[in-house]
């Protein structure tokens, strides 16, 4: 994979909507918080034991305000019946919420949103996206200014989850890029506030911290494997493969077999919201690979029947039918793209 990878990436409109918890803008400062809201961590909450699987008996939320379902009522008020059911497919099964340095007070918004989704039952899953020098320049360039400032928006990060149970992603492509753009010395500071983040979110009772690990063609196991030892995964709960990409299901459980192997036989998770076709056939340094491919297909929806122990679920970390980028005619990243979106589904082998 190469250091324009950048499927997850959020532009201001939809960051927008996220920070302020909505499908589309229109709010100019954040919704009035509660003292419920915040819950601060609870001594008498019983600590999660490292490694137990998050997932098992959890439900899926189903944002109501999502892209997808917009596009669910637009296509039934048009009266394209077959669009809607196909979008259906999409808005049924969510998707994770990306939190970063767009996220207008981050622990008011967290702790809002975690208070909405158990409203639903249902399990809060954030993807922390806030490393300084983010992205090295591309497509999701951004993050905290400096090493002191992710440290005190990881603090309110953890401040907004409390005792309630959430479980986290932990920097997408932070790993994968360490060595791409950064000089020695950020390496080391990067390195360190991966392992600030996992003791801060890990110290919460029901907090569960999975490092990104990139996807099968990017590192070596060996390569990976060190990387996420020295940003803790010792003290993490797992790591997290395919975050917004497209590999195949059946190669990423043999790669991540392989890693888990070296870090202890920790547990990992798939991304498996577009990978219903594998990737294309493109070098994986190219844009062709990950910037809106055709001919993708949404892959198993949310589910923790894997049929293997290690690995505890099939997520869908990246919303389906959100852009890449804007390549091959498509919108910014992380608008809707209603094309895209419906030969995903069209294409869906369920």
């Amino acid at each position: 994979m190469s250091v324009e990878e950048r499927s997850k990436v959020r532009v201001f409109g939809a960051m927008v909507a996220l920070t302020f918890g909505l499908s589309c803008g229109g709010a100019s400062k954040p919704v009035a918080q509660t003292a419920a809201d915040v819950t601060p961590a609870a001594e008498n909450v019983p600590h999660h034991k490292l490694g137990d699987n998050p997932f098992i008996g959890a439900k899926w939320y189903v944002d109501n305000d999502s892209f997808a379902s917009a596009a669910v009522r637009r296509a039934k008020s048009k009266g394209e019946a077959e669009n809607a059911e196909l979008l259906q497919k999409i808005a049924s099964h969510g998707g994770a919420d990306w939190v970063g340095d767009w996220t207008a007070w981050v622990d008011q918004w967290v702790g809002r949103r975690i208070t909405n989704i158990q409203k639903q039952g249902a399990l809060p899953l954030f993807i922390v996206y806030n490393l300084p020098k983010r992205d090295c320049g591309q497509y999701s360039a951004g993050g905290a200014q400096k090493g002191d400032a992710y440290r005190k928006w990881i603090d309110l990060f953890a401040k907004g989850i409390g005792s309630r149970k959430a479980v986290l992603i932990l920097e997408p492509d932070g790993l994968g890029l360490l060595k791409k753009c950064l000089s020695p010395e950020d390496q080391a500071e990067r390195l360190a506030l991966y392992r600030y983040a996992v003791d801060k979110f890990e110290a919460l009772p029901q907090t569960w911290v999975y490092l990104d690990a990139g996807h099968s063609k990017w590192l070596s196991p060996q390569e990976n494997a060190e990387r996420l030892k020295a940003a803790g995964i010792d003290k993490a709960d797992g790591f997290a493969l395919n975050v917004s990409n497209y590999r195949a299901t059946d190669e990423l459980m043999k790669y991540g077999k392989e890693v888990s192997a070296l870090v202890g036989g920790k547990s990992f998770v798939l991304d498996t919201s577009r990978n219903g076709n594998g990737g294309p056939n493109a070098p994986v340094d190219s844009e062709k690979s990950w910037c809106n491919p055709p001919g993708r297909a949404l892959g198993s929806p949310p589910t923790t029947e894997t049929g293997e122990p290690s690995c505890q679920a099939f997520l869908w970390l990246k919303k389906p039918g959100e852009s890449d980028g804007d390549c091959n005619g498509a919108p910014k990243a992380g608008l809707w793209y209603p094309s895209m979106a419906l030969e995903l589904a069209k294409n869906a082998k369920w």
